[in-house]
Formats: C-alpha cells, sequence, structure tokens
C-alpha cells in the first residue's frame, strides 16, 4: 500500500511531534511526504494537476497537522479547496479517489481529558474531525479512525 502524507503545519521546523512524524514517514518505504506550507508558499498556492495526480498514485491518503484553532492549518484548507474540486473529488465524474483511505493524523497542545463534553473543549475529538469525515464520506474514500496525540504543548 503507498501512502500519501500531506502536511500542514505553520512552522514545522520548530515542531516536535509533527516534525518527528514528519521526518520518520519520510524515511519509510513506500511513503511519499509532501509539506503543504513549503510547497504552496505564502500565497497557498498548488498546481492542481499535480497534486491529483498524487492522490491518484496512492491508496491512503494521510492529513497531518497539529489541532489549530479547531480545525486544520489554513494551508490544509487552501489545499483541499483548489486540489478536492468538482468532477474530480465529488459531483458527475468526481469519484477519483473513490476506494482509497483516509486517515488523520493530528497533534493537540490539551490533555485527552479536555476533548470531551462538559471539558475545557467541551466537544470531543471525534466531534471536531467530522467535517474531514464528511470530506472522505463525499469523495467515497474509507475513512480511518484518527490518529491523535494530546498533550503535546508541554
Amino acid at each position: 500500500m503507498k501512502a500519501l502524507v500531506l502536511t500542514a503545519h505553520p512552522n514545522l521546523s520548530k515542531s516536535r511531534i509533527n516534525r518527528a512524524w514528519f521526518d520518520a514517514l519520510s524515511e519509510a518505504a513506500d511513503v511519499t511526504t509532501r509539506d503543504l506550507t513549503a510547497i504552496g508558499g505564502g500565497e497557498m498556492r498548488f498546481d492542481v494537476e499535480a497534486e491529483q495526480a498524487l492522490l491518484l498514485a496512492h491508496d491512503r491518503i494521510v492529513f497531518q497537522f497539529p489541532f489549530y484553532w479547531y480545525s486544520a492549518p489554513p494551508v490544509m484548507k487552501a489545499w483541499m479547496d483548489q486540489v478536492l474540486n468538482y468532477g474530480f473529488a465529488y459531483g458527475p465524474g468526481g469519484d477519483q479517489l473513490k476506494g482509497r483511505e483516509f486517515l488523520i493524523l493530528v497533534s493537540t497542545g490539551g490533555p485527552e481529558h479536555s476533548y470531551h463534553a462538559g471539558g475545557y473543549n467541551n466537544f470531543t475529538m471525534a466531534e471536531f474531525l467530522k467535517p474531514f469525515q464528511q470530506t472522505a464520506n463525499l469523495a467515497g474514500m474509507t475513512y480511518l479512525r484518527p490518529f491523535v496525540a494530546h498533550g503535546m504543548a508541554v
């Protein structure tokens, strides 16, 4: 199985966990890693055809990011808006990602117990990640259980 890891971090070089993940995954067989912040630049612009070709060449798509204001960093959203477009990922003829696996690899600053009803953040990580799950559903992908590393700010 070939995996494509799309990393979205505003400053990957200063990250402990996301940098460690990125470096380790970059050395793994059958894994392609991409630093979206470096690729998209300040304008967060992507070569849509090249990005879509990479998606099609892999069986598992991994979004790797720090939990950033209850979502992913803006560069991930920019990539999604540009690359997962109508006629490719959804809509008529938009079944190009059907059957691929989708995995989220996310780090949080807060402890695990802060992510539940009545906790500091009021919601579970599963609830916060629902938009990503629905994106996978819309594209016909298999949504895998996210891998969450809590407490990375300490």
